[in-house]
């Protein structure tokens, strides 16, 4: 008995490891067999009902599937067919496709699966980005939300806020037919689809108090040596590491000072609400950033537990960290052409860290004045725009209240460099400036019409001899130019105009449209 026993035994567990390998087999069979339809077939979550594709560029749509399975795009004729990797992902390019305001199916089509999504428009696509002034919503600005009724060809996609320590392949969020939340975006929205009369997709990534820095790609710290510093003690901070996953990891939400610390840590926005857009075409960036890194007028300071997020960039190095944050994001789109608008930080009263009580009206105070010549030096990369707001903003109010012009100069400089529009679509800017008899004539490029406001002389401009002394400038308009003088300069050369946190200024073109600040000077406060 005990050798039949024991002989059974062997047998039994024979007949069991047998089945084991078998059902392994099978397994490994139905994971990786090239035929099998263990992975689901998707889009990336960019895509869905009721989106608009960009007009005018290749357009690439991609997503998952089993490993090795064919995969056709079909949308407005095109077909187009792709294996997808053994890692089951797909990337198919469209041709340009003209605009349409008629929706329109587009198939993807796997082996005996397909998924639809409908009502898909072709437009103009534009990324909303920023901290709080470009999240303040429609419902607290009220010409603004007055708009809502008279809007057509809109929609959004809401990008969740949230963060990653790594990049993400995909994004939360979802394409709706409703506005974009953001009143920015939305002004924006509603007036490039006036003068463009093409639909409008506006892709809303925001989040208030975030730097420049939450907004950047790793691979930056390579070109930026302030970056470099801060991701070496971000990597190696395993206190700050484990916080950020313990939040993230949490089922029942975030506390509000939980949703600060994350929102203003480098990297990590990027990761998570920039990197899984790339590379869906679009026209370009509306960027409304800057308020964080305008605590210090330069340089990086050193912190200690309670102002630890003011380890940013200071005013004076943000005009170089823009730029080579829009050329690494045209490098990782593929397209030279992706256009990048910053609004400027408009008029606000308030001083940096050093000396917060300033007088608002003087060229030589630590006030935003800087971050808007940093701000400026964009326009130095082509396909840039700069909107002026120095004739908006609140003395006291750091979100002020006036958004709807920042839409309406916006949508005209897109129109403008995208769409063909004609007109004038931005207010005068410096051209040069020349001495005369005691007097400095400042030129001005989209100058036409130049007038003031409330018909009185130009306000604004303070001129200097080598003395260093700024004083205010008595000002006349001449044909297209501004004549400026002081008494009792017998050599003024250098002029300041609207350089200072919030100038009172009068000076616009035909159309209203404010001149833009400059100054003439090197030197440096």
């Amino acid at each position: 008995m005990n050798t039949l026993y024991s002989t059974g035994q062997k047998v039994t567990f024979s007949i069991r490891k047998s089945s084991f390998t078998l059902i392994c087999f099978f397994i490994v069979f139905i994971v990786f067999s090239p035929n099998s339809f263990s992975q689901e077939l998707a889009v990336s979550p960019i895509f869905g009902d009721h989106m608009v594709l960009q007009q005018q560029k290749p357009i690439a749509i991609w997503g998952n599937a089993a490993p090795n399975e064919k995969i056709t795009v079909n949308f407005a004729g095109q077909s187009v067919s792709v294996n997808t990797t053994p890692q089951g992902k797909w990337q198919v390019n469209l041709n340009s496709l003209q605009a349409s305001k008629t929706g329109k199916e587009l198939s993807v089509e796997g082996e005996g699966r397909q998924l639809i999504l409908s009502d898909v428009l072709v437009g103009e696509v534009w990324i909303c980005s920023g901290q709080s002034n470009m999240q303040r919503g429609v419902s607290s600005i009220t010409e603004i939300n007055s708009l809502i009724p008279f809007a057509k060809n809109i929609r959004s996609f809401e990008v969740e806020r949230t963060v990653a320590l790594q990049e993400q392949d995909n994004i939360k969020g979802e394409w709706t037919t409703n506005q974009p939340t953001s009143a920015v975006a939305f002004a924006f929205a509603y007036f490039l689809e006036n003068i463009g009369d093409v639909p409008v997709g506006i892709i809303h990534a925001s989040w208030g108090s975030s730097s420049i820095e939450a907004w950047m790609a790793r691979d930056l710290r390579t070109e930026l040596p302030h970056f470099d510093t801060i991701m070496t003690e971000f990597d190696s901070d395993t206190v700050l590491l484990d916080s950020i996953q313990h939040i993230l990891d949490k089922e029942d939400g975030w506390s509000r000072p939980e949703d600060i610390y994350l929102r203003r840590q480098p990297n990590i926005l990027y990761n998570a609400m920039l990197h899984p857009i790339i590379p869906l075409a679009c026209r370009g960036i509306l960027w409304y950033q800057g308020e964080r890194n305008t605590r210090y007028l330069s340089g990086m300071p050193e912190v200690d537990p309670s102002n630890w997020f003011h380890r940013v960039c200071g005013m004076k190095e943000y005009g170089e960290v823009l730029k080579r944050w829009t050329l690494n994001l045209r490098e990782k789109w593929a397209d030279p052409t992706l256009h990048v608008m910053s609004v400027m930080l408009p008029g606000y009263g308030r001083g940096t860290e050093r000396k917060k009580e300033i007088d608002p009206e003087s060229p030589t105070e630590q006030s935003w004045s800087w971050m808007r010549e940093s701000q400026l030096s964009l326009l130095e990369l082509p396909y840039t725009s700069v909107i002026n707001t120095i004739d908006l903003g609140d003395l006291e109010d750091i979100h002020p209240v006036d958004k709807l012009p920042i839409g309406q100069r916006a949508a005209l400089l897109a129109a403008k460099a995208n769409l063909g529009y004609k007109g004038l679509a931005q207010g005068p800017t410096m051209s040069s400036v020349k001495a005369k008899n005691g007097t400095l004539i400042v030129h001005f490029k989209d100058g036409e019409g130049l007038r003031t406001r409330d018909g009185k002389n130009p306000t604004g401009f303070w001129i200097s001899d080598e003395s260093g002394k700024w004083t205010i400038a008595h000002a006349t308009i001449k044909q297209n130019s501004v004549v400026l003088s002081v008494e009792e300069m017998k050599n003024p050369l250098y002029v300041r105009y609207a350089f200072s946190g919030k100038p009172t200024i009068n000076l616009v073109n035909k159309t209203g449209l404010p001149a833009f600040p400059f100054r003439t000077d090197n030197w440096e406060e």
